[in-house]
């Protein structure tokens, strides 16, 4: 999805219950920046994301992961990414085709995509990275396990390894869960070299895992740490805003300092992404009774919808899609509100979390994702949705809740 928005968190607890947060903080996209400068057609792709810190051992650096409830591995960049495998990949025999697949000994150096990479930096050049040589908890599994994620151009290859994950920076009181199955990416795309993003935390079902690996919120309801629910908060903030508080995570409770009383909960359709049935959807003069698959996902900044709504949507909100910056322009004092019917009742998203205002022109938080068959998700509802209303993942029971925030 497009970028509009990062957040960087830092956890805390709340005492007196078994309750984490994770105050969020806003930071400027690398897409809002590079609209800016003039040079956002060379960097088309890149998407928005809501950071929080956690460690790996008490002795390792904590790494700004996004939280993606789309997805559902933990990954940061290893040692061996950060170094690069530039010398390894330049013995003739990784020379790209046949010879490599047969001859190389690191079977890293025959992907394209990588290759691409070294010509063009190293991504995970900057970033903190893992070093299990440094951590007293380690544990190396007993045959290498390999894995790929890939997103578009959203990727990670390496391997799994196993460790405490602690929630939240240093020095804050945080969800320690030990035998964590996690991801050591020795290669990522190179849409994470323009942003401080240090890996990604999915918060999906184990079902939905690459590997079939435990989730690590999972992972910590399984041992008695945490309840099985999680929730998000997030605050309004225009697109150019920086620095400033944007919300919170909690996970093992609800958030009742910010969110209200929970409007309803609907049950999951499959419990891989919280995916849910979204039966209706009206917008100006447009109503669409067809029914499609939905999913709440955090790391998303816009609605997503298939090709054909897009269009219907645009042309009747009064949008226009501009294909130089790849986003539907519509009118800044637009009053234009997305209804969307979830069970038995209608959640209404507002201009302010639709519309983002920049400062020449304003952009519709609305993308086109194709097409999708059968029983996957069709709709995306991101960010201007979770904005609008709190969303509570309960893991246990298979089910979503929404509820009104009680600040906006």
């Amino acid at each position: 999805m497009h970028s509009v928005l990062g957040l960087l968190a830092l956890a805390h607890h709340v005492l007196g219950a078994a309750i984490y947060q994770a105050p969020l903080k806003k930071i400027e996209s690398v897409r809002t920046r590079m609209i800016r400068s003039g040079s956002w057609p060379d960097y088309v792709k890149e998407r928005k994301a809501m950071r929080t810190e956690l460690v790996l051992n008490r002795n390792t650096y904590p790494h700004p992961v996004i939280l993606d409830t789309g997805s559902a591995n933990l990954w940061v960049p290893d040692k061996k990414c950060v170094r690069g495998l530039k010398e390894v990949c330049e013995q003739p025999k990784c020379a790209y085709g046949m010879i490599c697949t047969v001859f190389c000994p690191n079977k890293l150096c025959c992907d394209k995509e990588l290759r691409i990479n070294r010509k063009s930096g190293n991504p995970c050049q900057g970033k903190d990275y893992f070093d299990s040589a440094k951590s007293s908890s380690y544990a190396k599994l007993v045959n290498r396990t390999e894995f790929e994620i890939r997103f578009g151009e959203r990727f990670a290859k390496g391997f799994f390894g196993n460790d405490t994950v602690r929630f939240g920076a240093a020095g804050s009181n945080r969800l320690i869960v030990p035998g964590t199955v996690f991801g050591q990416a020795e290669s990522i795309g190179r849409i994470f070299a323009r942003n401080p993003i240090g890996g990604i935390l999915g918060l999906g079902f184990r079902s939905l895992a690459v590997g079939g690996v435990n989730p690590p919120f999972q992972q910590a309801v399984d041992l008695g740490l945490v309840e099985p629910i999680f929730s998000v908060y997030l605050k309004r903030l225009g697109v150019l805003a920086r620095g400033e508080y944007g919300g919170v995570f909690t996970y093992g409770g609800l958030d009742k300092e910010n969110c209200g009383d929970v409007i309803a909960y609907e049950n999951l359709s499959k419990a891989m992404f919280w995916q849910f049935r979204l039966k209706e959807f009206n917008a100006g003069k447009l109503k669409l009774t067809d029914g499609w698959e939905a999913i709440s996902d955090t790391s998303t900044s816009s609605i997503g919808v298939p090709s054909a709504i897009a269009n219907q949507i645009a042309t009747s909100v009064g949008a226009e899609y501009d294909f130089f910056y790849e986003v539907y322009v519509i009118n800044c004092n637009s009053t234009v509100t997305f209804n969307l019917t979830i069970g038995s009742n209608v959640y209404v998203i507002e201009p302010t979390n639709l519309i983002a205002k920049g400062e020449i022109w304003c952009s519709l938080r609305l993308v086109s994702l194709g097409s999708s068959g059968g029983f996957g998700p069709q709709w995306v509802l991101g960010t201007p949705f979770i904005r609008q209303y709190c969303n509570i993942y309960d893991v246990g029971n298979k089910k979503i809740g929404f509820a009104r925030p009680l600040k906006k």
